[in-house]
Parts: structure tokens; sequence; C-alpha cells
């Protein structure tokens, strides 16, 4: 007996813990387990070809937004081939309407609803003739003599029973994705964590021992996805203070948390973690107190605001703060007004996404009261709204690419901060630039860095009142603050005048860079320049910018 838990990510350095804590909490069947992870870069016939080369007895896929259409169209394609084998699904997309799923793809034998890992060991007892009908097993729907059967749900999990997943795996290249806790205090109406209200803590010393196996084998990158990790504060703290004590100085932790909750002496805590040791999310969503009210949504914006300006002085901690447009009250006005207010704040990024109306969600069953038009197929992202038109959507995915390229990257910090000054509203910069991003046909071609640093000030100079001198410096300050440029920007002067000084200080050749300037990061001009030598050997730990050292003129 052969069964094949099939991955779908988004991209090759993801990896699905699903998949993996189904085969730890399988027990006595997980050596006749097989797990493959694919990418929905990779081609259909590819993965197909790949899974028929396994021979899997029994498939098992699973099921999100971002791979479902993939999943479909490789499970109809593979029941062509091998009408024997049964196909089951499960995941958030399919745990919903899981009846209609059936009946709209008679090639798939059923869906594990809910949390799997009960539900699956189950079916391996099925396949292994130790239980004797589906229909005893709950949390299935399945297809049976032309009819589709819907058993009752599984009873939740104590999370500590689930055996640690990654014993045996290498995740020295990806990320690894790590679950302390599952369910969620909150009940969000976008969110499908609200619908699992049974919040449950996995035992503190299994949690202590797999951080140390993370840290000890050196993983780049550990996410945790526990819905607002910080909502019991004694246990985050646990947690945060053990990763001090046994940081190595390699591994990154991720934390989804409400930056509200925090408390002044775990803000202090965090300001003295190494540099890149966690970085936080934090989600928004809107500042819109109608909004906010609206979808079930706790929060206080004035502390979340404090906590991230101080969090943000440490130099340490990476915060990424989310909003989403297409919320109910939202137009606009109010969105521009929500994107202003934490674009203020300056986080490490900020991500504008879009509402996806989930299925199982409180918002896909108000989605008619707030005449919400999605798209129909996955990922069921917002078009239109009561209160946002289609044409203001395209609008707002406007600012969103040029808030990436720009601002999310890291990559033009001081140059976008200049031409700010310009403008009364980030908001309406970003859209400026994305309207002329479009005019000028550049939406559609790829760009090198240096490119997008020439548009940026051609837009400048065609369009704003920046002071053009001062926002050619601090774009040459962008560009050899994270690289050598292999070739000197067209915008930069010409480093003739300090050729000898290049010599004096630039010992290791292209691993440092100098240059001169003029401008003060406030605005002020000197009348004498100064240098900045960039050594590419000691880059910032928080910022990965160059180390800088600042050079008076002799």
């Amino acid at each position: 007996m052969k069964i094949l838990l099939t991955a779908i990510n988004a991209k090759y350095i993801h990896s699905n813990l699903a998949v993996y804590d189904l085969r730890a909490y399988a027990g006595e069947y997980k050596s006749e387990i097989a797990l493959a992870e694919f990418t929905i870069n990779q081609r259909t016939e590819y993965i197909l070809s790949e899974i028929y080369k396994m021979r899997p007895d029994v498939l098992c896929f699973s099921c999100y937004i971002w791979n479902i259409s993939y999943v479909r169209r490789i499970a109809e394609e593979f029941h062509k081939i091998c009408e024997e084998v049964p196909i089951w699904l499960g995941g958030p997309e399919v745990s919903y309407e899981s009846e209609m799923f059936l009946r709209d793809n008679p090639f798939v034998a059923g869906i594990m609803m809910g949390e799997g890992e009960k539900i699956f060991k189950n079916l391996c007892r099925y396949y292994h003739g130790e239980i004797g009908l589906l229909e005893k097993i709950p949390g299935l729907a399945f297809q049976k003599n032309g009819e589709i059967c819907v058993n009752l749900p599984e009873t939740a999990l104590d999370l500590s029973t689930v055996p640690f997943p990654y014993e045996e795996e290498d995740f020295k290249n990806k990320i690894a994705y790590y679950e302390s806790s599952r369910g969620c205090p909150f009940c969000c109406s976008y969110c499908l964590s609200s619908v699992d209200k049974k919040l449950r803590f996995r035992d503190m010393g299994l949690v202590r021992k797999e951080l140390k196996f993370f840290i000890d084998r050196e993983v780049a990158q550990v996410k945790f996805v526990d819905r607002t990790f910080n909502c019991n504060r004694e246990r985050a703290m646990e947690i945060w203070r053990f990763l001090k004590e046994h940081d190595r100085g390699i591994t990154n932790f991720h934390f989804e948390i409400a930056a509200d909750l925090l408390t002044d002496e775990e803000i202090e805590f965090i300001a003295g973690l190494r540099p890149g040791l966690i970085q936080l999310e934090i989600g928004v969503q809107s500042t819109n107190p109608k909004t906010i009210e609206e979808i079930r949504r706790s929060m206080d914006l004035a502390r979340v605001k404090k906590v991230v300006q101080k969090i943000k002085a440490g130099r340490n901690v990476h915060q990424h703060l989310d909003l989403i447009a297409g919320l109910p009250y939202e137009d606009l006005e109010t969105f521009a007004h929500s994107f202003d207010e934490i674009y203020e704040i300056k986080p490490e990024q900020l991500q504008l996404g879009f509402l996806k109306v989930l299925k199982g969600s409180y918002m896909y069953m108000h989605a008619a009261e707030y005449e919400i038009l999605y798209t129909s197929h996955p990922p069921y992202e917002v078009l239109a709204t009561k209160w946002l038109r289609f044409e203001e959507i395209q609008e707002l995915k406007l600012v969103e690419e040029m808030l990436e390229v720009y601002y999310n990257s890291g990559q033009f910090c001081r140059s976008i901060s200049v031409l700010g000054e310009a403008y009364d509203s980030a908001f309406l910069m970003f859209g400026s630039l994305g309207r002329y991003y479009e005019s000028k046909g550049y939406l559609a071609l790829k760009h090198t860095r240096n490119r997008r640093m020439e548009i940026l000030l051609e837009f400048a100079d065609e369009t704003t009142a920046a002071h053009m001198e001062r926002l050619r410096e601090a774009a040459v300050h962008d560009i050899y603050a994270r690289e050598n440029a292999k070739s000197r920007p067209a915008f930069a002067p010409e480093m003739a005048e300090w050729r000898e000084m290049t010599r004096e200080y630039c010992k290791k050749g292209k691993l440092c860079h100098l240059e001169r300037f003029f401008y003060e990061e406030d605005g002020t001009k000197r009348e004498r320049p100064y240098y900045i030598l960039f050594d590419y050997e000691k880059k910032d730990a928080f910022l990965q910018n160059a180390g800088e050292e600042r050079i008076e003129e002799k």
C-alpha cells in the first residue's frame, strides 16, 4: 500500500506543513506514506508525470486558494489514466461546501473536511481493512454508488498529540512552517481562522525542544502559523526568551501578532534581541472605525501606532503591516486615509492586499449584503463593492505595484522619502507614479534596478515639484547602498573630482565604493561635500545595506 500526500506550493522556498503533519500523525502507517511537493510554477504535465511515476495506491492533495485550480486539473487527468486509484482532497479550499465540490468533480473520491490528522489516520485504517465503512469515519464527505455522503465532523484535536513532523527533513534552504497553537480568539469576518474558536496550545516542553531543532539545524526562517501569536502574553514571552537564550545568529522567526496587545515590558525585551532574530506581521487592515467595527475586529489603533514606532526605534525587528482593500464601508477616500495613516509610521513593509471572499467565512455569507463582486475562480478576489467601483480597484492595483517596487523592496529608501516631500499624501504619490508607468507603457516591461531609478527621476522631473538635485543624490546613495554598481548610473555625477580619494580609501577593490554628497538627510545642503565609504563586507544585519563610514573632506 502506497499513499501519496501531494502539495503544490506557491514557491519552491515554501513547504506545506499540512502534509508533514498528516504523515507524522499517521503513526504505524508512516512507512507507507510518501510526500511529494511541487510548485504552481511547474507545468501541470510535469507534475502529473511525476505523480504517475510514484505509482500511488491512494492519492491525496492539500488544497488552498493558490493551488486548487492546479489540483483539480491534475486530479482529473490522473483519474483518466489511473481510474482505480482513489483521489482524496483536504484543506481549507475544499472543507466548505464539500458536497457541491464533489458533485462538480466526480473524479474525486472524497474530501477530508477541517482538521485532517485524525481523519487521514482513519482513512489509512480503512485502506488497510481495519475500518469497514467510510461512513464510520467522522469528517469525511465522499462519493458512493452515485450518491454523496457527508459524515458528522471530527472533534477538535489535542495539538500536543501531533508528533513533530520535521525530524527527518532538511529545511536549510526553505521556509519551515510551525504551529504552536491552533484556532483564534478573535472573529474577523474575512478570515477562516475565526471559524475555529477552539483555541488550543501545544505543550511548551515540546515547543522548546522543536524550536531548538530549528536553531541547531540552522534553518533560515521559521514561520509560526499561529493566529495572533501573542494572545497569551506569558506564553509568547516564554518562547521569545527561549529564542534569545538559544540563538545562534542564523535562524529568523516570523510571528503574526496583535501589536496593541504588547506591553511595555515586551517591547523593551524585543528591543534587546539580535537584529533579524524575529520579524513581526501586524494586521491593521483599515483605520476606518466603521470598517473595523463591521468586520468584527478588535483593535486599539492609537496603541498599534505607538507600539510599532517604539519597536521601529530599536532597528532590530522587521515589521510588516497589512491593509486590506475591499472591506465594508471602505471607499477610495477612506482607504487612502488608512494608507497614509499607516505609511506615516514607516514600517519596514506595508502590504496592500485585496479582500479574498473565502468560502466558510462571515464575509462570504454576507457578500450579497455588501454587494461584493469577486472572481468566480480562486483566489476569489474582490472586483467591486457597494463602496468601491471596479476602476477604483484598478487604481489601488497601481498603488500596490508601485509600493512593492519602490517601498517594500527596501532598495529606494532615500529616493522615495525625498520624492514624498513633494506630496501631501503617500497614497497620491504612489498612485501618480503608477499612472505614469501606465501612460508610458512601462507596466508590462521588466526593469533593472537602475532603470527603475531612472523612471522615478523621469517621473519626478516631469510631474512634480521635487528638488531634483537632491533627489538625484538620494538616488545615487540608494544604488550604492545595496551594491557596487557594475556600470555608473547615468544620473550620477562624474567621479573624476574625487578619484584620488577613492584610491586612498577603497583598499578592498569592488568590495567597497566611495561616493560624494552635499545634502544631509534632513535636506540641508552643505557648501563643502562629505563622502561615504560603502563597505559591502559589513552589511547591516537589519536592512542588508552596505556598511557606511562618513568621511569629511580634508
